[in-house]
């Protein structure tokens, strides 16, 4: 039984003329007993919760930043009318700061043998699956007096995607692959290896690119275009080890990852390149294999809502054997980790050569920008050591950087923000100078 605060009130109304007139315990008697019975009549009135029935429907999947609608129908099966608060309770990350009171508790009234349907707002500020608790129920009588209380355990799973900020850069490395492909109107050839088509020579055109045979067969000089590679093979591995877990301003290393992996992944699966993903540390965390061009995308977003940073040393020589089981010969590596000095020199290093003697290898790393602007602070004692750590550091990664690019690893170093169209572009360098 739970007492409202009505009850308090008229017991408080009820015990001053007890204290004014009457100070005694028949006095008190005569107050408390009317109250107490019309408190055992409003509770013996109140529609029972253990006979509620509760269904969700609504939304099961959401992007991060946006609203999911989960739906809660409940239904009174009783033959007394229901006057209820509820609390549909869900992990704290299902909302935004301070705003959970408001969007989980609802006022509802079921007459006898019908149904309601309630809503709950949900705006996770977190990725993964965010699971529904319980909902608890407080049966009020028809007095406002009393009330039964309990609880019931209706699940429901609403998976947090990925944002994909990055895909505001799209249309703009879209249109570059376009120009890669030849398919826009260009004074020079499409750039790439694979022959695609003949067509009359005009000024400004690579004289290398003459057709003698096709020019001798007809009137008109006649050169060769080309077009990128299609049909290539790109496995993004993301290490998932201590190091991902890392913030770089209000999110984690990997979130900037994923959101670089995505963008990719659009712009492959555009280009007519096969992409496929490994998330690993000590373990395969997540992997993504053999889908078309058109499910990739999905696949991918359903498989990084859920992953998650291991406070683990990430195992360098598992990860290799791993990739190297699962990427076919002369496929484009794109591995995301860190710059830092100690992971690569003692983890990344000794297995490399494995990895660039069979295919073209990329890696991509979260740059964090308060190093930079570190390195830039001068005018106190303060600012000037801040500034030479943050020298310090940036000169250790470029360091890291070179030794890489030693063993013929491309290398992209770039804040959150900029990682996602940094790796971008350096895909399409790498298939317009005919490297996949």
């Amino acid at each position: 039984m739970a007492l409202t605060g009505r009850t308090a009130l008229l017991a408080a109304l009820g015990s001053l003329p007890v204290g004014l007139f009457a100070p005694s315990w028949a006095g008190i008697l005569a107050v408390n007993a009317p109250l107490s019975l019309a408190i055992l009549c409003d509770y013996a009135l109140a529609a029972p919760v253990r006979k509620l029935r509760f269904t969700r429907s609504g939304d099961t999947s959401v992007r991060l930043g946006d609203g999911a609608e989960v739906h809660l129908t409940v239904t009174n099966p009783s033959g007394r009318r229901l006057r209820a608060h509820l609390r549909d309770a869900w992990p704290p990350s299902s909302w935004l700061p301070g705003t959970e009171q408001a969007t989980s508790r609802h006022k509802v009234t079921v007459p006898a043998g019908e149904r309601r349907r309630l809503t709950t707002l949900l705006r996770p500020t977190r990725r993964g699956d965010r699971q529904a608790e319980r909902v608890t129920v407080r049966s009020f009588g028809p007095m406002g007096l009393a009330a039964r209380q309990g609880h019931h355990e209706v699940p429901w799973t609403v998976r947090v995607l990925p944002p994909f900020h990055s895909r505001k850069h799209l249309p703009s490395r879209l249109a570059r692959l376009r120009e890669l492909d030849g398919r826009t109107s260009l004074l020079t050839r499409g750039e790439g290896t694979e022959f695609d088509s003949l067509r009359a020579y005009v000024p400004g055109d690579d004289t290398r690119s003459i057709d003698w045979r096709a020019t001798a067969r007809q009137s008109a000089v006649a050169v060769r275009t080309w077009r990128p590679e299609r049909d290539r093979h790109i496995l993004v591995v993301l290490d998932t080890g201590r190091t991902s877990a890392g913030r770089v301003g209000d999110v984690p290393r990997l979130d900037a990852a994923m959101d670089a992996t995505l963008l990719l992944a659009a712009l492959a699966s555009r280009a007519g390149d096969r992409l496929d993903l490994l998330a690993y540390d000590r373990r395969t965390r997540a992997q993504v294999r053999g889908h078309a061009a058109g499910d990739v995308l999905p696949a991918l977003v359903n498989a990084l809502a859920p992953l998650e940073p291991e406070l683990v040393e990430t195992d360098a020589r598992g990860l290799a054997a791993a990739t190297l089981k699962n990427a076919p010969r002369q496929s484009l590596l794109v591995l995301l980790t860190t710059l830092d000095a100690a992971p690569i020199e003692e983890g990344l290093l000794p297995v490399l050569p494995q990895l660039t003697r069979r295919h073209t290898v990329l890696v991509a790393s979260v740059a964090d920008p308060y190093i930079e602007k570190m390195s830039r602070e001068r005018g106190t004692v303060d600012a000037v050591y801040e500034a030479a750590a943050g020298t310090q550091a940036q000169a250790q990664r470029r360091r890291t950087a070179e030794q890489l690019q030693r063993y013929g690893v491309t290398v992209v170093d770039a804040t959150p923000e900029n990682l996602a169209p940094a790796l971008a572009d350096a895909y399409l360098a790498l298939k317009a100078a005919g490297r996949l």
